[in-house]
């Protein structure tokens, strides 16, 4: 049975910069947590970072920040990219360790972003772009899916278990 590596506040778990869950209320992701599929995991707070916590951006993309070219700062210019660059290979080491090649991360998250993140601005832009620990993980196989893909996620469980 295939593993899923998933944000742990997609589960409900107050675990973001704000103290809170995100909660996913969805029959395909309870089927998979019945199941013992889903591996939570949080990026940042296994990288060091309180919560509640400041909220942070990436200033340049996250490709940039595993390369040591970019950085993830919070709104008061404070540089945390050495956490979130830490807690990104945590979560290889977690998804390895569960045999997990799917990943159902936060969507818009510095860390989790799958498509989309903050622009780096503190505006409340969003761009395309994608996470720091989402980078890491596509780059070693993992294939990354928001919480908005849950049926191409249960796709590829179908061709994996084949």
């Amino acid at each position: 049975m295939e593993s899923i590596l998933v944000s742990s506040c997609l589960l409900g778990r107050p675990v973001r910069y704000d103290g809170r869950g995100k909660a996913v209320h969805d029959e395909l992701f309870a089927q998979w947590r019945t199941e013992g599929r889903l591996v939570p995991f949080c990026p940042e707070v296994s990288g060091g970072l309180p919560v509640p916590r400041p909220p942070a951006e990436i200033v340049g993309d996250a490709a940039a920040v595993l390369d040591g070219t970019a950085q993830v700062r919070t709104a008061a210019g404070e540089d945390v990219t050495e956490h979130f660059v830490r807690g990104a290979r945590l979560a290889l080491e977690a998804a390895e360790r569960a045999g997990a090649r799917i990943a159902l991360l936060k969507q818009g998250s510095p860390s989790c972003g799958n498509g989309r993140v903050h622009d780096g601005t503190f505006a409340g832009v969003s761009v395309a772009g994608d996470g720091v620990t989402t980078v890491l993980l596509e780059r070693n196989g993992v294939s990354v899916f928001s919480e908005d893909d849950l049926l191409a996620v249960q796709s590829l469980l179908k061709e994996l278990e084949k």
